[in-house]
């Protein structure tokens, strides 16, 4: 007898999508999930567009994620015409991003994840009952917020951060009123794992995942890097960011506006457990100690994890900043102007690490100087992949056959990846100008 499992519009997750799975004598016989955004075709609005523009273009993608879209197209046109920025570019380049994560993860967490943990339909019926929890994750996000505020100048699509630098620097008042967030924040972040710790234990499925990261250089971070550590069954393998499509694989499935990408045969995972396996060295001690406060164990079978690792990158995101701020406080910031930027004939490919995981911008540029091609890969079309892997191993590893109960499970994991659908949509690829 066969039964249909059917999520015709996954909440609290950014776009329209949803599940669906056939059911033959209790296990998956089909297993969709769906993505019907549709086709955002930015990719090709850029092309012939001057450098100047491409980075503020792009970034419109996603609202939440923008600037992971900004940095990373400045990163790969900087790249393709073979501009250095300076360490203190750099340096505020990190910052701004880590204010992004901070943000997100805090708003996954606490609006999306959490109400499914204790029994609650959204982070509104939530608050009802747990105020303090939700104003905690709000207060977290808000820092996160005002951190993308002060360096890119403004929380959503930061106009500040431009080729070669940055329009204008902060003033040492906005540091300070940072730092003070910041240190406000480490005690939040302890509460925040302590109610993390304390949600229901969630293990659906366990699988010998493959987990995708970029290598950063030194730290724990999501902007420095230009190769990919790829971890199966206890190896490890490099690709070169140039090489991204020996990683990507991308093909075409009739159910999903995303391409899905596998990396030698298998679907791969993305996002904040694939960092923190792949480099657990990288954390500071209180983001270590959080995470053996919430038990999370490694190597990570379990894609619910991925929701633990978002709360450790927080503690050591909130840390991080925190000494950046510090230093920059203490050492004063350079009245430096953006390195020149001369447009010419080039390609060049940027890896950085979205909030919710692995992200690709690579652009040919002409002769001119202006875009010939882009190609624009981010992290939930890179995890659809693995996104059904998990939900078939679910059905075929639950002991409950209720159908309720399992199409809880099923938005649960879709959930915890933490998916961002209308960035997803990829279905023009153009590698080649013609």
């Amino acid at each position: 007898m066969s039964t249909r499992i059917t999520v015709e519009h996954l909440a609290r997750v950014e776009g329209h999508g949803g599940i669906t799975v056939e059911l033959d004598g209790g296990r998956a016989a089909t297993v969709r999930f769906d993505i019907f955004e549709g086709a955002r075709l930015l990719e090709g609005l850029v092309r012939g567009r001057c450098a100047e523009d491409i980075s503020q273009i792009l970034s419109r993608i996603c609202a939440i994620c923008s600037v992971s879209h900004s940095l990373t197209s400045l990163k790969a046109t900087e790249l393709a015409f073979e501009v250095q920025v300076s360490p203190q570019t750099d340096l505020l380049r990190d910052l701004l991003y880590r204010g992004e994560t901070i943000q997100s993860h805090a708003l996954h967490l606490f609006c999306l994840a959490a109400p499914d943990y204790l029994e609650y339909p959204s982070a509104i019926a939530l608050a009802a009952d747990h105020p303090d929890a939700v104003r905690l994750g709000l207060r977290l996000k808000k820092l996160g917020n005002s951190m993308q505020e002060v360096i890119g100048g403004r929380a959503v699509h930061p106009v500040n951060a431009v080729l070669g630098g940055f329009g204008k620097l902060p003033s040492e008042d906005q540091l300070i009123a940072l730092r003070t967030g910041l240190l406000q924040a480490v005690g939040d972040c302890d509460a925040m794992i302590a109610l993390i710790a304390s949600l229901p234990a969630a293990d659906f499925c366990r699988s010998d995942t493959v987990f995708a990261a970029m290598r950063s250089p030194g730290d724990y971070g999501y902007y420095l890097g230009d190769e990919v550590v790829v971890l199966s069954n206890g190896t490890r393998e490099t690709v070169p960011a140039a090489g991204y499509r020996s990683l990507t694989g991308e093909r075409a499935v009739p159910h999903s506006h995303a391409k899905h990408s596998m990396f030698n045969g298998k679907p791969f995972m993305v996002g904040a457990l694939a960092r923190v396996m792949s480099n657990p060295e990288g954390l500071t001690p209180r983001a270590a100690e959080a995470m053996r406060k919430l038990g999370l164990t490694l190597p990570s079978g379990n894609p619910m994890d991925n929701n633990k690792a978002q709360a450790v990158e927080l503690v050591q995101d909130v840390e991080y900043s925190l000494g950046i701020v510090e230093r920059l406080l203490r050492d004063g910031l350079a009245q430096e102007r953006p390195v020149e930027v001369r447009p010419r004939a080039g390609v060049g490919t940027a890896i950085t690490e979205a909030p919710r995981g692995l992200l690709i911008h690579s652009y040919t540029y002409d002769d001119e100087g202006k875009i010939a091609a882009a190609d624009v890969i981010t992290p939930t079309a890179l995890n659809a992949a693995s996104i059904e892997n998990h939900l078939r191993l679910a059905v075929d590893q639950s002991p409950d056959p209720d159908v309720p109960a399992l199409r809880k499970k099923l938005e649960m994991i879709a959930r915890a990846y933490d998916p961002c659908i209308s960035c997803s949509v990829h279905l023009i690829q153009k590698l080649h100008a013609t």
